[in-house]
């Protein structure tokens, strides 16, 4: 995987449900738990100080109003996977789960991995954030 359009082909090729699909900014939903349970999954390129080239995975979580602060610390203190971090979701603030990688040493398989591990923890999290809810 050289660059996006890479990745992009190969979403598509693998039969992921991609809702939206811009030149920069690629929507997965992922269908979790039989079908009872919806992640939508963000991938797109962001490049580094040099201009090194990176694929961000990332998905919403939960509004930020009333979230602890501390436990997202906390989280990304223990995480090995995944960081939480703040971004817009039709302007509304997000708590969002995300993932780097330089496309260096990126393959198809790699990239399945970190759609189905942001997308199933992702889950897990906006589960236990909004009382068993599911934003998509």
């Amino acid at each position: 995987m050289r660059n996006f359009e890479s990745i992009r082909r190969h979403l598509h090729t693998t039969g992921y449900n991609m809702t939206v699909h811009d030149e920069d900014v690629v929507c997965i939903e992922l269908s979790l738990e039989q079908g009872t349970r919806h992640q939508a999954i963000f991938l797109s390129e962001l490049d580094d100080d040099d201009g090194r080239p990176y694929l961000r995975v990332s998905t919403a979580v939960a509004p930020t109003t009333g979230l602890d602060a501390r436990r997202a610390l906390v989280f990304n203190w223990q995480s090995r996977v995944g960081y939480l971090a703040i971004g817009d979701l039709d302007g509304v603030p997000y708590l969002q789960l995300c993932e780097n990688r330089p496309y260096d040493g990126l393959d198809a398989s790699e990239v399945d991995r970190l759609v189905l591990e942001i997308g199933g923890l992702g889950d897990r999290m906006e589960r236990m954030l909004s009382a068993g809810g599911d934003l998509l």
